[in-house]
């Protein structure tokens, strides 16, 4: 059996985080708002409302403290999850960060995410509207999930007008090759937009037709949600929109 680096809690200032080394952070909740997103490429990562604000099936690669699965399970109560997490003993945490149970909209899997996606491109399982990788372990991110075949899995693994949003390290050596297989899987039509702390590159990559800037920026995702996301994701998103650029 596979040995898994195992994570621990750190509890400071109202807040719970995540960690396999301090100075690699994988997750913070606060503690008293256990839904809310507290790290800023998550927030980001949410843009993905703006192709769809109502996906039926979303895949997430990497629990870690659950921050995208918590937010997304109560503010998009008509969506099932799909998540897999290679490491077991980040799964046993998830208690100790207020995971939801699973239940018939939450499926958590221990296994590997290149895996588990390329069995289900091969098995043609129901495919995903959105698909969201964000794995990282002890050695920072996960080279199983930076793969050519990897994002090409990927693009097979969504719905006709999917999207994928992947959250890369915005400097590591190997950046430019990772976010290139991802423009090769989906014959460039991605988005990159680095997180406010610029720590993080999050890549938003559409199967369906071709990304219009112009249009993202006239529609209102967050329309329809309550106060509580608005006051979460408003100033990103207006961030993300006049930080595009059409791809070429």
């Amino acid at each position: 059996m596979p040995k898994f680096d195992e994570p621990f809690v750190f509890e400071a200032d109202g807040s719970k985080s995540l960690f396999f080394t301090f100075d690699q952070l994988q997750s913070r909740m606060n503690s008293a708002q256990p839904t809310r997103l507290d790290v800023d490429y998550t927030r980001t990562m949410m843009g993905f409302l703006m192709f769809n604000p109502r996906p039926a099936h979303i895949a997430i690669l990497g629990l870690g403290g659950g921050s995208l699965l918590k937010f997304c399970y109560r503010h998009l109560p008509a969506s099932r999850y799909t998540v897999v997490e290679i490491n077991p003993h980040v799964i046993a945490l998830r208690d100790a960060f207020a995971v939801p149970q699973d239940d018939a909209r939450i499926n958590i899997v221990c296994a590997d995410g290149a895996d588990y996606l390329q069995n289900m491109t091969r098995n043609a399982w129901p495919r995903f509207d959105v698909l969201m990788v964000d794995g990282f372990d002890g050695q920072g991110q996960a080279p199983s999930l930076c793969t050519q075949a990897f994002y090409d899995d990927c693009f097979s693994a969504l719905s006709p007008d999917g999207v994928m949003v992947a959250n890369l390290h915005h400097d590591h050596p190997a950046h430019g090759v990772f976010s290139g297989r991802i423009r090769l899987a989906f014959e460039g039509n991605v988005l990159e937009i680095a997180s406010k702390e610029k720590s993080n590159s999050i890549l938003f990559a559409h199967k369906g037709g071709r990304i219009s800037v112009e249009a993202l920026r006239q529609n209102d995702a967050l329309l329809n949600f309550d106060a509580e996301v608005r006051d979460q994701l408003k100033h990103e998103f207006s961030r993300i929109t006049w930080e595009m650029t059409d791809p070429v």
